[in-house]
């Protein structure tokens, strides 16, 4: 238990977030994060994330992200989701646009449980630029930026990682301030 602690401690500090973001069940949105839930069943309880958790029901993901995975996202804040162009929101949201919603929400999602120290090991194996296939088929990179990791998408956006791993029963998720786009 204490050399978890210690892992855990150390990874937070090579992410560059404050290692309460680790603690058993994370404050997310104001509401606690219970890694024995899964992804879905503690995002609807974040009110950071109100504007995601419309998008994935509005594509018909509600089920695959409750399944077993294990999947991590990388789950942009509802100010993510107000940085983009006005009405871009709106846009995805009708049913006509389903196709290019789920695109944009399988985008940040990598298949299995990618913990902040995989990234880190990951960065530092590959020249310090972390590399993952999303399941959209896009990649997602993230390389350390001062005491902060970044997330980057194939179309030169970047945001950066406000919270990490968030254990979940079928995953975890990062918390990012930036949405990603295919």
């Amino acid at each position: 238990m204490q050399r978890k602690l210690r892992i855990t401690l150390a990874a937070a500090l090579m992410l560059g977030v404050a290692p309460l973001a680790y603690a058993k069940n994370p404050m997310v949105g104001g509401a606690p994060m219970y890694s024995t839930k899964n992804i879905v069943e503690n995002a609807v309880k974040s009110k950071d994330h109100t504007t995601l958790v419309a998008a994935v029901t509005a594509a018909g993901l509600v089920d695959t992200l409750s399944g077993a995975g294990p999947f991590t996202v990388f789950a942009p804040t509802n100010a993510a989701f107000a940085k983009l162009p006005a009405g871009t929101v709106d846009t995805l949201l009708k049913p006509q646009n389903k196709g290019q919603l789920t695109s944009v929400l399988t985008y940040h999602v990598v298949t299995g449980r990618i913990t902040a120290a995989d990234i880190a090991a990951n960065a530092k194996a590959h020249h310090g630029t972390a590399t993952y296939a999303s399941v959209q088929g896009g990649k997602l990179m993230f390389k350390k930026v001062g005491m902060a990791w970044m997330i980057m998408d194939g179309g030169g956006h970047s945001g950066r990682i406000t919270i990490a791993n968030v254990l979940q029963s079928n995953g975890v998720i990062h918390v990012i301030d930036t949405v990603m786009l295919p």
